[in-house]
């Protein structure tokens, strides 16, 4: 029955969850009607016995005279039995005659003990001779030949008829309810689900079209609302990353087509060289083969950082990250700067920093800031005055004494493939800065570059990561780092 239910269509599992859940509603109070009723009906019968006049002294006197029979059919024709009623005296030894009415009543021990003066007084059911239900009452009645026993009994009939009629209307007005509400369910169902019917459509003729354009109208702040600006914003992301990724593939053939282009020309000179019989001169042939080896270089570099930024980019803190000192880090990338920096010095003062992060990737960021610095300051008037590399406090800076980044170029440095007008003639692909960003981040930390603040002018790169100037203790949580 369950997978029957878990089967049907949404809008028929709603409609019948609101008939179920008014059909309990209307039952319960319905019940709660009919039990407040039947106590009212029942509480009254008890008042009316309590009250009535049958157990007045006149009946008593009959009983005491002798005019008391053990059989209804004895009863003379002149003693009334207004509404049904049926009234007996009651002996000590548990005997009973009837006074008026048209069945006798057993006698319970309640009744005996009124009888025997051991309680004052007993109300309950009882069935009579004739089978009927009847609301019994029984004390004693004070008469001029002493106390006698009376039990008075009134039909539960009068009772029992109203409440079968309100059980049957009760019951008409609660499947008319449930039927209302199962109408009523499916109305709102319709009305409800009618967002998620265009949600299904606009996910339909997404996966129909790939059509990412498509936007859900959106009214109101309530979960569906919620849920169709959720959907907006993630075919919005979804639009942005497809429209990042052909960037991207654009971008890369663009930058792969200058070094396979070289590549292919160096080696049909080659080649043709070989097949006209007419070899290069040695020096002619060396320097091809350092250009072709120098062109693989820059085009796995090339193809290595478009792995890097392929790859998708992680919270900050997660990934496989361990503690480093970043001191080390960068004394690492200064000695692999001066390696390629002909000459230019390299100024490096670093205090202690501790941080978390990938030490091949930290070392990778280092790297491209201080290339960057040694590329762009060789160029400047002040290039004598080299590089300047300090860690203090957790900032990192590097400061180059070039010409200087043009403050309308400074936005869009860490783009990828961006590359200033002035920097196209020299070595790169212009996804170095990206790389240093977006790893940058994934450690939880920032880099900025802007123009320095003295008259030396050139560029500073400030990279800050959060750490300490001391490693944690061993098993030591985060804290700091």
């Amino acid at each position: 029955m369950r997978r029957r239910f878990r089967d049907l269509p949404l809008r028929s599992r709603l409609a019948l969850l609101t008939a179920l859940a008014v059909a309990v509603a209307v039952a319960a109070c319905a019940g709660a009607a009919w039990f407040l009723v039947r106590g009212q009906l029942r509480s009254s019968v008890d008042e009316t016995l309590r009250g009535s006049s049958v157990q007045g002294p006149m009946l008593a006197d009959q009983a005491v005279s002798g005019r008391c029979v053990t059989d209804p059919d004895q009863l003379a024709d002149d003693v009334p039995s207004p509404l049904g009623f049926v009234t007996q005296v009651v002996r000590p030894d548990g005997e009973a005659c009837l006074i008026q009415g048209n069945a006798t009543l057993h006698v319970s021990d309640s009744d005996l003990a009124v009888a025997q003066g051991r309680q004052r007084e007993s109300l309950h059911d009882a069935t009579g001779s004739d089978g009927a239900a009847y609301r019994v009452i029984t004390r004693q009645v004070r008469t001029p030949a002493g106390e006698v026993t009376v039990t008075v009994a009134r039909p539960l009939s009068e009772v029992d008829d109203p409440l079968r009629s309100l059980a049957v209307v009760l019951a008409l007005v609660a499947a008319g309810g449930v039927v209302g509400a199962a109408g009523v369910g499916v109305a709102l169902a319709r009305a409800g689900l009618r967002p998620v019917d265009r949600l299904t459509e606009a996910t339909e003729h997404i996966a129909r079209t790939e059509d990412l354009s498509v936007r859900i109208p959106v009214a109101g702040d309530d979960e569906i609302a919620r849920l169709s600006r959720s959907f907006n914003s993630m075919t919005a992301a979804l639009a942005s990353s497809r429209e990042l990724q052909q960037q991207l593939i654009a971008d890369a053939g663009h930058e792969l087509r200058t070094p396979l282009t070289s590549l292919r020309t160096n080696i049909e000179l080659l080649v043709r060289s070989e097949e006209t019989g007419r070899p290069l001169p040695p020096d002619d042939r060396r320097q091809l083969l350092a250009s072709v080896t120098a062109q693989l270089t820059e085009l796995g570099a090339l193809i290595g950082d478009l792995q890097e930024l392929s790859r998708p980019e992680r919270a900050a803190g997660s990934g496989r990250v361990e503690v480093v000192g970043l001191h080390e880090v960068a004394a690492r990338a200064v000695a692999r700067a001066r390696l390629r920096a002909r000459g230019m010095p390299i100024n490096a003062a670093l205090d202690p920093w501790f941080v978390r992060a990938e030490p091949s990737a930290l070392e990778r960021v280092v790297v491209n800031l201080l290339d960057n610095a040694v590329k762009f300051g060789a160029e400047g008037p002040n290039a004598a005055a080299g590089v300047d590399v300090t860690l203090r406090d957790g900032m990192l800076l590097i400061r180059d004494r070039g010409p200087g980044i043009p403050p309308d170029e400074l936005p869009h440095v860490f783009e990828r493939f961006w590359r200033a007008p002035g920097a196209r003639r020299l070595p790169g692909s212009g996804l170095g800065l990206s790389i240093v960003a977006r790893t940058v981040r994934e450690s939880g930390g920032q880099v900025s570059l802007h123009p320095a603040r003295d008259a030396a002018g050139g560029t500073e790169a400030v990279l800050r990561l959060p750490g300490a100037p001391v490693p944690p203790p061993e098993g030591a949580g985060q804290g700091l780092y």
